[in-house]
């Protein structure tokens, strides 16, 4: 684990990752995990957590041109495409799904955690109870971490 996470750092000061880039694969696999500072994750020590995650529902990327990465996901990884829109793909990958996104910086876009019995009203009020502040988007929830990640809950 030492040697891959000093690989992140060494592409991040090469300038390979954009700090946003850094976190988020760091997060990745503190979440997969790993005890990235040798003890117990800070979340561990709450007593009853906001949510259970069963598992990552889906990745959002901001790509610069959508067809391009469209393409990229399908030829490299057998990604089935599920629909597009004008600014928008929805990539399949098993039970899960990445989305694309047209945007000017290309990076993550969010990532989506599914939770057992999701209800957005419920989430919001979880949320604001842990001293979080949810932003609703019909019946999808976000909210952002620490580094300003943003995070959604959806449906398991």
């Amino acid at each position: 684990m030492h040697s891959e996470i000093s690989k992140l750092v060494e592409d991040y000061d090469r300038g390979r990752l954009t700090r946003r880039q850094l976190v988020a694969r760091l997060a990745a696999a503190a979440m997969a995990g790993a005890s990235l500072l040798g003890g117990t994750p800070a979340a561990a020590h709450q007593a009853t957590p906001t949510f259970q995650a069963t598992g990552v529902d889906h990745i959002a990327l901001s790509v610069t041109d959508l067809a391009r990465s469209r393409q990229f996901y399908e030829q490299h990884l057998g990604l089935r495409v599920t629909r597009c829109g004008s600014g928008t793909c929805f990539l399949q990958c098993g039970e899960d799904f990445l989305a694309l996104f047209r945007g000017e910086n290309p990076g993550l876009h969010h990532y989506s955690f599914a939770i057992e019995d999701f209800s957005a009203d419920d989430a919001v009020q979880r949320l604001e109870g842990a001293g979080l502040t949810p932003k609703r988007r019909e019946n999808r929830v976000y909210f952002d971490d620490p580094d300003g990640l943003e995070v959604q809950v959806s449906r398991g």
